[in-house]
């Protein structure tokens, strides 16, 4: 890879099927459907060469196309499952590219559940990650959690409450100020950054040395109520919107 000309291409998972909300992946967002987001992002993006839709459905890929986003396969049923990995679907796309004859340098996912993203911000996650291909398996992106994850709390075999990762039964400790524990991160799916070579050769998406790529909280859509709380929000903050759409 040459990096100072890599090849890099977004790939966005959208499979139909959803059963949290129906058909959310074409559900508006203020002035476009959730899986429009991500697609913007690959299309502003300044360091990724092509923007692919992964998806089952004719309907979406039509959606897909409409905005500018190639859809040159569709995705198998037997690998868009509730149970289907992420590994599944981005080896079913690399043999597509394999059979193109040009495997990408680096897979810029982008999830379409985490729509507020700036194609700045991801840029600077590829660059990151082009510096360091030869060291690191690959990149996620991450954020401070706001409580430490050494303060919370599993139920034990005898249904008390016991410590995380120590399952202590002592929980006095928990009560210490959040600046005595280490920081800990939770991945948002802002922008993950994947290194084909790496998962062909190991059959494993991330591996064992992921860089992580710090961001601020991002917001993800799961449910229905996350849709009308975004929208909302969107009301009083345009400038999602003009990171994506420019404003229109």
């Amino acid at each position: 890879m040459s990096a100072a000309n890599p090849y890099v291409v977004a790939l966005i998972p959208a499979r139909s099927g959803s059963k949290g909300v129906k058909n959310k992946n074409l559900r508006l967002l203020g002035q476009a459907p959730l899986l429009v987001w991500s697609i913007k992002c690959g299309l502003n993006s300044r360091a990724i060469n092509r923007t692919i839709v992964s998806t089952d459905s004719d309907e979406y890929g039509e959606v897909a196309r409409n905005w500018g986003a190639e859809v040159p396969f569709l995705r198998p049923e037997s690998i868009s499952q509730d149970k289907s990995t992420d590994l599944d679907f981005v080896l079913h796309a690399l043999d597509f590219f394999k059979s193109e004859g040009r495997i990408p340098d680096l897979i810029v996912h982008l999830r379409p559940t985490t729509p507020l993203r700036n194609p700045v911000v991801v840029d600077e996650a590829i660059t990151f990650a082009v510096n360091r291909t030869k060291e690191i398996t690959s990149l996620r992106s991450v954020h401070e959690m706001s409580e430490t994850a050494y303060k919370s709390f599993e139920i034990g075999p005898k249904g008390n409450l016991v410590t995380v990762f120590s399952h202590s039964e002592a929980l006095d400790t928990s009560n210490l100020p959040r600046q005595s524990f280490p920081k800990t991160y939770s991945p948002n799916g802002y922008v993950d950054v994947l290194i084909p070579e790496y998962i062909l050769s190991m059959g494993a998406l991330h591996g064992n040395n992921v860089q992580p790529f710090i961001t601020e909280a991002s917001f993800e859509i799961d449910t229905e109520d996350d849709f009308e709380l975004l929208n909302a929000r969107l009301v009083t903050n345009q400038e999602p919107l003009k990171n994506l759409f420019g404003g229109k």
